[in-house]
């Protein structure tokens, strides 16, 4: 698991990174969908199957992404016939834990972040 969570994080530190210096950076309630929403974490059949093998498994995913959407939703919705589709969704689910670990994120909520505040969440993310 410890595998998994550091591409995640990577990927999450990549694109606070991308951020940094913009006038437009995102309200805090909006950076989960900013980082794994608006552009797809793994591109590709072949690698989305390399990386769902290597991090746990399709099945745990399957059932992390059916848990997830039965809760939040009340149906699950992914097409588990793709590897690309559960994989995307799957690193959806886990970026969305692990930014929730961010203080700085949960105290500003409601606000625009700064380039301060995406400096502060980058870097309890590296620290979680």
């Amino acid at each position: 698991m410890a595998r998994i969570l550091e591409s995640i994080r990577e990927h999450a530190t990549d694109g606070i990174n991308d951020m940094i210096g913009y006038d437009s950076n995102p309200y805090a309630s909006d950076l989960h969908h900013e980082l794994f929403n608006r552009d797809y974490f793994i591109i590709g059949h072949y690698e989305a199957n390399k990386w769902l093998e290597e991090n746990g498994g399709v099945f745990n995913a399957i059932e992390t992404i059916k848990e997830y959407e039965q809760d939040n939703f009340g149906e699950v919705n992914t097409d588990f016939s793709s590897a690309e589709n559960v994989a995307n969704m799957y690193a959806y689910i886990l970026g969305e834990e692990l930014l929730h670990k961010s203080k700085t994120l949960q105290n500003k909520w409601d606000k625009r972040l700064d380039d301060e505040d995406l400096e502060e969440i980058k870097e309890e993310l590296e620290n979680a």
